[in-house]
């Protein structure tokens, strides 16, 4: 196994995660641009790393990138943007047969690695397996969680499905901040992608095999939803985590039904002051997102917002925790809901464990996985084997009747 990006914030907090949680058996490496760099990386490791080779690849030079992928079994990018620097290592990985986990929540690098590698890598038998961090692993695994209760249950398909996020602490991803002004950019330039990055199915394997239909939109402002008895607003990240959980269904034949409507939000409870809390919340992620597009607004957004490779201190990483319900109401009527929740800042601490299990679960589980290649998703690559890992690794990931 390789970490590529080991000497950047997070790919930081990967190798040590797995340097203190990995079997002993399992072979892992460094890799990044500077052997320099990655040597001093290594030295503050726990002493079950001070062997680990230092593996030189750079995102600018394919060779290098299809070097390091025939040296291993799987390979963990942490290099973000991924549009602009992530491309070439999914090709090689792909390629070489390696399987291949990111952070990624970029749809149009997302669209671009299905669309250029997904046939290469479904010959090779290389499972590219992007999204495997707060993006979009505790939606797919929530979603896959009811599905497998209902069908235990008997209660048929899934309909109507609601992510609610009910609690939420934590810093700002600098990375993730700046793969948003990137898309961005990206969409203000060529409206082409601009509808692409807005169509609720833009990740679906066959898009003429999908329903075109308007009530699939994220949603935008606050609403109450009289079957879960509260007032629910926009959750940031559902704008690639509907999306893959969509393509998760595809791929898995449908399994979910064809009938299955999704999304996710923000839940801001019942009480008189619910829907002030909604409206504020949405106002202010539209004032972030409009900012952030705006030439002099982002310029001081930059300054006061982290920057790319910066990241959270410790103790809030330690103090984060993310809380997440799936509600569903199965073809015969009967309700169901998950529960996803982690203690650690989602976007850091919480994503390094579930980026270091997906990793291991490649690695180490591949007679308990789905016989699926490609460019996949964490639910159709991995499913029920890294529901178990993750939960052993401190995760709550559970599923009930209503």
């Amino acid at each position: 196994m390789a970490v590529f990006g080991a000497t950047g914030f997070t790919g930081r907090l990967v190798a040590g995660y797995l340097a203190a949680h990995a079997p002993t058996e399992v072979r892992i490496g460094l890799a990044g641009r500077s052997d320099k760099k990655l040597a001093d990386v290594r030295s503050q490791l726990p002493p079950a790393a001070s062997a680990w080779p230092l593996l030189v690849a750079d995102s600018a030079d394919p060779a290098s990138l299809a070097a390091l992928a025939r040296k291993t079994r799987v390979v963990v990018s942490t290099v973000g943007p991924y549009r602009r620097q992530g491309l070439a290592l999914v090709e090689a990985c792909a390629a070489a047969g390696t399987d291949y986990a990111d952070l990624t929540g970029e749809v149009l690098f997302i669209r671009d690695s299905i669309d250029r590698c997904h046939q290469t890598a479904a010959g090779t038998g290389a499972r590219i397996v992007h999204c495997c961090g707060f993006d979009s692993i505790p939606s797919d695994l929530g979603v896959l969680l009811v599905h497998q209760a209902a069908s235990a249950g008997g209660a048929g398909d899934l309909g109507e499905t609601t992510l609610v996020v009910t609690g939420l602490k934590g810093g700002v991803s600098g990375g993730t901040l700046a793969s948003m002004m990137e898309q961005l950019d990206e969409v203000r330039a060529d409206p082409r992608l601009g509808r692409l990055v807005d169509d609720p199915y833009a990740l679906s394997p066959d898009r003429s095999a999908e329903p075109d239909l308007g009530d699939e939109r994220d949603l935008t402002r606050p609403s109450y939803d009289p079957a879960l008895r509260m007032w629910l607003g926009p959750f940031a990240m559902a704008s690639v985590n509907t999306r893959v959980v969509r393509r998760s269904n595809a791929l898995q034949d449908w399994a979910y039904g064809r009938g299955f409507r999704y999304r996710e939000t923000t839940g801001f409870g019942s009480g008189p002051a619910a829907p002030l809390k909604g409206a504020a919340a949405s106002a202010a992620f539209q004032s972030l997102e409009a900012g952030l597009a705006f030439g002099p607004a982002r310029a001081l957004l930059s300054r006061l917002l982290p920057a790319p490779g910066q990241g959270p201190s410790e103790k809030t990483r330690r103090n984060g925790y993310f809380r997440i319900q799936v509600h569903t109401r199965a073809a015969d009527g009967r309700r169901y809901v998950a529960r996803v929740e982690a203690q650690g800042d989602p976007g850091y601490a919480a994503t390094s464990v579930m980026l270091s299990q997906s990793a291991l679960c490649l690695a180490l589980d591949r007679d308990r996985l789905p016989g699926l290649a490609g460019v996949l998703t964490p639910a159709s690559a991995m499913g029920a084997a890294l529901i178990t890992r993750l939960s052993a690794a401190g995760l709550t990931l559970t599923a009930r009747p209503a």
